[in-house]
């Protein structure tokens, strides 16, 4: 670019700033308090909220002021204030979190919620609404709720003062729950939180993360404030606020009673007011001069670049816009790049990294560790896995299900940000090839017994939404996580497809799709089989034999070991009843779990779909006896090496029976 289109360019821009200002000076002060602003984070605060001190009372409705408190939006109420997350005007609806659970080491409110009323405004919870309800130093375990509740150690003192939590998901049962622990415990407090509500009424404590619940927050619906008014007013240009008892716009030029196409007296106003006029008046030689010097100059760089404001927005680009937009309110946090660069500072520590990306670790502001996947734009075309990430995980709070935190869809930037899981996935230790009492933390069978049943109830979760399930399609040991106790997380939904309950079938998966050695036959040819949920039980019953087995399939006696298909080399070994010669059993109870663990993924990986077992069954299979479980039919199919995670497809030989 040459000194003569810089200076063009700077002379541009200061007729800009003074015509910015002339218009300025001719606007109405309350229209430009009335302006929408935020706290430095959070969303923009407009009609019937306003920012306490930064915009005038008439801007809204008292019961809707807003405080900027450490750059953040807070609303408060008559128990406690709480952080403002988002504000949707289009269904007339915010989402709150509770101040105390937010950062802390110790979730435990000291508050419950209850709404404020002012001037006809009311408040309600959406349909997805359910209460988490803390009782407080209560000097027994044993009183019965009649609702599941479980002991919050960092809130217990000592044996008769302990802390229990317990989710509530009917309002109606709140007041049965307070009167039964008030015979026992000092204090409740009930916190309200969104599930989803078609999984609602099924939901219990072991199959939701309630601290994430807490920390998600909750939906405030909020009637009568007039804002259904104020979409013909911003649209006319102007702002809503209050005078003289009643809504009025404000615009530019002065307040109007309906909208700044109106006169002042109600009636049609074809050209405004004559202060408005002049303010047009004065400044349209100018803004002509600007439009004139500003297309000549940006006609002179398009020839020479490609310049920004030319280049069309990509496919890809306006997929996940859509998407984002069609999709409704997210329960999660979307950053910008710059967001991304600073939690991960830059970029400085990575921790893993595959054909989806690389995985860096970072910090948000409160401290809490998080792991930043940042996409791979070449595997991604058409944004598919990003929006499957994004509208799977996004719904989902399972114990046993990964937290999605944000994401960041900046241009070509694509970041997911995740909950950090201190160990890592769960590959590198069923995978670890170096000597036993060389492992860092070799996991004994009762841990893998844990995970494996951990994993279970993960998809089972996944699988029985009432109008909705998802299917992972890419379950393996690379894609299980393990937080500090060795609890199992399901991760990586990229290959995920969100069905209604009502297909028990589907026929819209086009190709492969899965990991070598983990995807199932009917996926390659439905002549095994339609493609369904059975499909993860599948992958499932591949991992835990993988867990069994490890990648050496030890003490396997074989000139080349690799030859050998482990699923039938351990089906041999159950049929014979022989001992299985693998590591580290230490005990009976040692062998009856590996045992169990052998039946069930041997169950799974059936060939006919029809004979898997459903996740629910494979939970109440590893739960039960061992003498309970039938000996599966031989497994006959063959699979090769799978030495490489990333790879996409396979092939599947008839071995012989």
């Amino acid at each position: 670019m040459n000194n003569n289109s810089l200076f063009y360019i700077w002379i541009a821009t200061l007729l800009c700033f003074l015509l910015d200002d002339s218009v300025k000076s001719a606007l109405d002060a309350r229209y430009e308090a009335c302006a929408p602003r935020n706290c430095g984070t959070g969303p923009n605060i407009s009609f019937p909220f306003y920012v306490e001190g930064g915009g005038a009372d008439y801007c809204g409705l008292r019961v809707f002021r807003i405080a900027c408190q450490e750059n953040k939006p807070i609303f408060r109420t008559a128990r406690g204030p709480y952080i403002v997350n988002d504000i949707w005007h289009q269904n007339q609806s915010f989402r709150l979190v509770n101040m105390d659970v937010v950062g802390a080491t110790c979730v435990a409110p000291k508050h419950s919620f209850s709404f404020d009323f002012d001037r006809g405004v009311s408040f309600s919870f959406g349909s997805s609404h359910a209460n988490i309800q803390f009782f407080y130093g209560c000097r027994s375990k044993s009183f019965d709720l009649g609702v599941e509740k479980c002991l919050v150690p960092c809130a217990s003192s000592n044996s008769t003062h302990l802390s229990f939590v317990a989710l509530v998901t009917n309002d109606d049962d709140l007041q049965t729950t307070y009167r039964v622990s008030m015979q026992y415990c000092e204090s409740q407090v009930a916190v309200p939180v969104d599930l989803d509500e078609y999984w609602k009424a099924n939901e219990t404590l072991q199959t939701v993360n309630y601290t994430k619940l807490l920390t998600d927050g909750f939906t405030v619906l909020w009637y009568g404030s007039e804002s259904d008014r104020c979409v013909g007013r911003k649209r006319s240009g102007g702002r809503c606020g209050f005078q003289d008892g009643g809504t009025v716009c404000f615009c530019p030029d002065g307040p109007r009673p309906v909208s700044c196409s109106t006169g002042t007296n109600g009636t049609s106003s074809e050209h405004g007011n004559g202060v408005l006029a002049a303010a047009a008046n004065n400044s349209a030689a100018s803004v002509a001069g600007v439009g004139i010097l500003l297309i000549v100059i940006l006609c002179c760089l398009r020839k020479n670049s490609s310049f920004l404001f030319w280049k069309k927005q990509s496919q890809t680009h306006q997929n996940v816009e859509a998407f984002l937009k069609d999709y409704g309110p997210l329960q999660v946090r979307r950053y910008s790049y710059l967001d991304i660069k600073k939690m991960t500072n830059s970029f400085t520590e990575k921790l893993g990294h595959g054909g989806f990306g690389e995985v860096y670790k970072g910090k948000l502001e409160n401290g809490c560790l998080v792991a930043v996947k940042i996409l791979n734009d070449s595997r991604d075309d058409d944004g598919e896995e990003f929006i499957n990430e994004v509208a799977t995980i996004s719904r989902t709070s399972h114990v046993n299900v990964v937290t999605l935190l944000g994401f960041c869809f900046e241009g070509p930037n694509r970041a997911l940000v995740y909950e950090f899981m201190p160990n890592g996935s769960l590959e590198k230790f069923i995978f670890d090839e170096s000597p036993i009492e060389k492992r860092c933390h070799p996991l004994g069978w009762e841990m893998l017994y844990q995970i494996s049943l951990g994993i279970a109830r993960g998809l089972e979760y996944l699988h029985r939404g009432c109008n909705a399930r998802i299917l992972h399609f890419d379950i393996k040991p690379h894609n299980i996580l393990l937080d500090a106790d060795f609890v199992p997380k399901i991760t990586d939904f990229g290959l995920a497809k969100i069905f209604t309950r009502k297909e028990s079938l589907i026929s819209s998966i086009m190709g492969p799709r899965g990991t070598a050695g983990y995807i199932a036959p009917e996926i390659f040819s439905r002549s095994f089989g339609g493609v369904s949920h059975k499909s993860d039980v599948y992958s499932y019953g591949m991992m835990v034999l993988d867990m069994v087995g490890g990648r050496n399939n030890v003490n396997i006696k074989s000139e080349n070991t690799s030859d050998i298909y482990f699923p039938h080399w351990i089906y041999k070994r159950l049929e014979l009843n022989e001992e299985l010669g693998l590591e580290r059993i230490m005990s009976e109870e040692d062998q009856v779990k590996v045992k169990k663990m052998i039946m069930v993924s041997l169950w799974c990986i059936q060939i006919a779909p029809a004979e898997r077992p459903s996740m629910s069954e494979v939970i109440e299979m590893l739960d039960g006896s061992l003498n309970s479980l039938p000996i599966p039919p031989k497994p006959f199919l063959s699979s090769p090496s799978r030495s490489s995670a990333n790879a996409s497809t396979t092939f599947f030989s008839f071995s012989e029976i």
